[in-house]
């Protein structure tokens, strides 16, 4: 192996992996060379990350290049969005980060805007769809609770750049990530002091904002030998594992939309400026970060969470249908016989999907779902519908011309949406390359070692080493215009 070899660490809320990003040239291969689970931890009614047991993950995929004497030219960390973990004056990690499934932050938002800020203000401010998740409403609950950690705190650290300083003791905040967090002005780039003020947190409390791409440190010295791979540097990559997936969209210009498709979506266009006005508010569209300073303006969709759910109960009631089979038994079924809004509150989490699939038709006057087939094919396409509102809003807001989608990850895989896709938008669909996020991760390292000069020649390299799908519209665009008037007679998105 050459030595242009990146190692990139992508971790989810589920599980993480490690893969190895290998250049020859203008192309490069990649290899996963350790998966791992990932996990929250509940105590005392809180909900916390195992960040030490993810550290260790970290360490045993050094191991493995260790072992394999591999020569590793840097390391690059991304993960989700909004959580951090509270650093004491000594460099201490005081507690567990808390985790975004922790009840504390229900209802944030409405005491946050009656008692500090308006949320039209904050909208304006930070561009960041309102969630009560958000970083934003985690420091002000802290704060009302009194949360040791937060009283004791020195400096807070995402989770990527939590995971870089307990690998190099260098402290840095990524702005991909801390573009999550509603504390970021999407126009200067920096924390918004005031909202700092309206949680009690101290201007301070996170390190100064980077770029992806610059250098946090290298592998602390114990590391280094504990792993045998050296004194390796660690890099601020697109910290967020939506802006690395989004890096690595297979494209030669901007006239794009992207697709970022798994159990959840997010669909959305690659601006150069932050778009807030009064629709994107109203819509609660979201400004995030992206590479070179771009915004990923963007609208957060449920994926296949419907078809997951509905899987898992088929496999309790005794078939383990595999995708292909699920597939098999739609296509024996009416095409358009009933829709849902994938997005509505019944089926964030409902105790049976089928059940609130079936009730939601029946509420909304629809033949309701009785076979494995017809719920199959309500979920696809309802899926594809909702994905064609967002992408009109898109068009309608972008500065220019979308001619094409990209799907980028899990779901570039799913050939048969994919073509229904295309149908049901009438716009050529580009899918893959489904390890999106890992490969950002590496080209955002090689670009930092000078390898590459900017997005769009890493772009030009993945197109080079992979090879899109492209679904072209099939069908009566007729029909599907005519099926998508019943959507939005059906569904409220």
């Amino acid at each position: 192996m050459n030595m242009n070899t990146f190692l990139s660490f992508d971790i989810g809320a589920s599980s993480g992996r490690a893969v190895l990003i290998s250049f020859k040239g203008k192309q490069f291969e990649m290899r996963e060379i350790h998966r791992f689970t990932n996990r929250i931890l509940e105590m005392h009614g809180r909900f916390y990350w195992d960040i030490f047991h993810i550290y260790s993950e970290l360490k045993e995929a050094l191991k493995i290049c260790g072992k394999e004497q591999l020569s590793i030219s840097s390391i690059g960390i991304d993960t989700w969005g909004v959580d951090f973990g509270y650093i004491g004056k000594d460099g201490v990690l005081l507690g567990l980060p808390r985790a975004y499934r922790d009840p504390y932050t229900n209802e944030a938002t409405e005491s946050f805007f009656k008692n500090k800020m308006e949320k039209e203000e904050v909208y304006k401010r930070t561009g960041i769809q309102i969630m009560d998740i958000n970083s934003l409403f985690q420091l002000y609950r802290a704060n009302e609770q009194n949360y040791t950690p937060f009283q004791k705190a020195d400096k807070a650290l995402f989770i990527p750049d939590l995971l870089s300083y307990m690998l190099t003791g260098k402290m840095v905040c990524e702005y991909t990530e801390a573009s999550t967090s509603q504390i970021v002005n999407p126009v200067t780039k920096q924390m918004d002091k005031e909202l700092l003020n309206a949680t009690g947190a101290k201007e301070d409390l996170f390190p100064p904002i980077v770029m992806p791409g610059t250098k946090v440190g290298t592998l602390t010295a114990a590391l280094a030998e504990e792993t045998g791979v050296g004194e390796v540097p660690v890099i601020a990559v697109a910290g967020h594992d939506t802006a690395s997936a989004v890096a690595a969209v297979p494209t030669t210009n901007r006239e794009f939309a992207y697709l970022s498709s798994g159990t959840w979506s997010l669909m959305g266009i690659e601006s150069e400026e932050p778009i807030i006005n009064e629709k994107s508010y109203q819509l609660n569209f979201t400004n995030e970060g992206g590479i070179d300073g771009t915004i990923r303006f963007l609208k957060n969709i449920t994926g296949m969470w419907l078809l997951e759910r509905c899987k898992d109960e088929w496999k309790q009631e005794g078939t383990d249908y595999s995708y292909g089979e699920l597939i098999e038994l739609m296509h024996k079924e009416k095409a358009f016989r009933s829709f849902v809004n994938p997005n509505a509150n019944c089926f964030a989490n409902p105790a049976n999907m089928q059940k609130a699939i079936a009730d939601y038709c029946r509420k909304t006057e629809q033949p309701v779902p009785e076979t494995v087939g017809q719920f199959v094919r309500c979920i696809f396409e309802s899926l594809a519908f909702s994905y064609r509102t967002v992408l009109y809003t898109l068009k309608e807001m972008a500065k220019f011309p979308i001619k094409r989608l990209h799907i980028i990850g899990g779901g570039a895989k799913n050939d048969f949406l994919n073509q229904l896709i295309a149908n049901v938008i009438q716009l050529d669909v580009v899918a893959g390359p489904s390890e999106a996020t890992a490969i950002g991760n590496g080209l955002m390292q090689a670009r930092s070692a000078g390898l590459v000069s900017n997005r769009w020649e890493m772009r030009k390299m993945i197109l080079s080493s992979f090879s899109p799908k492209i679904f072209v519209p099939q069908g009566d665009a007729k029909e599907y215009d005519l099926a998508y008037d019943k959507f939005l007679r059906t569904t409220t998105l």
